[in-house]
Order: structure tokens, then sequence, then C-alpha cells
């Protein structure tokens, strides 16, 4: 039989409840509290917690604090990366960030998800599905990814857009939800 954990990897409804994924939640909050509260001037402590938070992270990566995710293992960021003040993954499924993908303050990323029965609500099941953003992508200040979205290469997101379906490669998206306002050349 198939666990709670890897239902929640494979997409299915899963029991956030688990003992194992509640285990596993509480070890990625206590890197996150230890990380949160390291200073700008202790890059090689910054860096070892984020190794041993997220499933992959580049050398080069920047994460500035605070920062927020469920698990932490299922984030993986590119060469390059940058995140800025107060961003927010929620990772029960894979999110990741490519080459020299820029994110503004307060950027969320929600992978988490719930189903839309309150039957099912109500006995406290959820699921997840992948959040994919591509090479060089900018993502503006307080934008929101929502589960299942990706994110084109070379695209921009504005500050505060909402973005519920996938953004091709070269554009400029802005609104809610968003559009596109702009084609790149």
């Amino acid at each position: 039989m198939t666990g709670e954990k890897e239902r929640m990897l494979n997409g299915e409804l899963y029991d956030a409840s688990d003992p194992r994924l509640v285990a596993e939640r509480e070890r990625a909050r206590e890197l996150i509290r230890r990380y949160n509260r390291t200073a700008q001037d202790e890059p090689d402590r910054q860096r070892r917690l984020l190794e041993e938070l997220f499933g992959t992270i580049e050398d080069d990566a920047v994460v500035e604090p605070p920062f927020r995710c469920d698990y932490g293992s299922n984030v993986h960021a590119g060469e390059g990366f940058y995140a800025n003040f107060g961003c927010v993954v929620l990772d029960v499924r894979r999110v990741e960030f490519g080459r020299n993908c820029l994110l503004g303050p307060g950027v969320h990323v929600y992978a988490a998800t719930h189903p839309l029965s309150a039957e099912e609500r109500a006995e406290g099941l959820e699921y997840g599905k992948p959040v994919t953003v591509g090479d060089d992508v900018w993502i503006g200040g307080r934008a929101v990814l929502n589960p299942g979205v990706t994110v084109g290469d070379g695209s921009v997101v504005a500050s505060g857009a909402v973005v519920s379906e996938d953004v091709p490669a070269g554009v400029v998206v802005g609104g809610n939800p968003a559009t596109i306002v702009e084609e790149l050349e």
C-alpha cells in the first residue's frame, strides 16, 4: 500500500496529518527558524542550512530571510537563483526554479491545493500540483504562482499578479488573473 508521502508526491489526495509528514514539516520549520535567525555576515551558515533544507540549491543561490516553506525538500533552485525577503513556497510537490530566476519580495508559490468537494476537505484531504519556473524569469513582488503552473523561459510576472495558467516563454504577464500584457523580443 502507498503511504501518505508517496500519495502527496504523486499528486493524489493525501492526509497531511500523517505522522511522517508532520515530522518532515516540523524538521523543515526548525531549519527555517534557524535560517531566518542568521545574519548577512554568516553566508557559510546560511548555505549549510539551505543545503539541508532544499532538495537542490546551487552554490550562488541567495534566499533573503525571512523565508517559509512546507517541506523544503521539494524545492529545487538553479544557478543564480535569488529570493527576496518574505517569500513563501508551499512545496507539497516539486517546485523548480531555473537558472537566473529572481523572486521579488513577498512572492508566494503554491504547489499545495485542496479538493473542491466540501466533504473531502472536511476529511482533511489535500493534494498538490508541481510548479515550474524556467530560466531567466523575474517574478515581481507579491506575485502568486498557483498550483500546477509553468512560467516559460525569459518571462516576467508583474508585481501583484496572480498566475493561474501557464505563462509562455518571453512575455510579461500581469493582473488577476494574470494575462499577457507584452511580448518580449
